[in-house]
């Protein structure tokens, strides 16, 4: 029984820390991007970006040193909001600093 709750805990603290790697990817991103890309896409400001993804890497690093569970409603919430940056406020933002002078209809030509 014992190797059993051994083996969980492992497989918990490897989510723990994928959740907080995912969490610090995405501010990382929203740091190094520039403000006006979030004000040209339409997203929300890029401070509440900042707030919103300072938190969720704070929650993702402390369910990966254990202080809070892997289940707990705030490492779920890190995920979520990490999530939804990646997933639609990425892609948007980064296209704003890809603009070019030879840009054709179908891209670059």
């Amino acid at each position: 029984m014992i190797q059993i709750h051994g083996a969980l805990d492992l497989v918990f603290w490897i989510l723990a820390v994928g959740v907080f790697a995912l969490s610090g990817w995405a501010l990382v991103h929203a740091v190094k991007t520039p403000a006006r890309a979030f004000a040209v896409t339409g997203k929300q400001s890029k401070k509440l970006w900042l707030f919103i993804l300072g938190l969720a890497a704070l929650f993702g690093f402390a369910a990966a040193v254990q202080y809070l569970s892997v289940l707990s409603i705030f490492t779920i919430a890190s995920v979520i909001a990490s999530g939804i940056y990646l997933a639609d406020v990425r892609p948007a933002v980064r296209e704003i600093g890809k603009g070019g002078g030879s840009q054709g209809p179908y891209g670059p030509w």
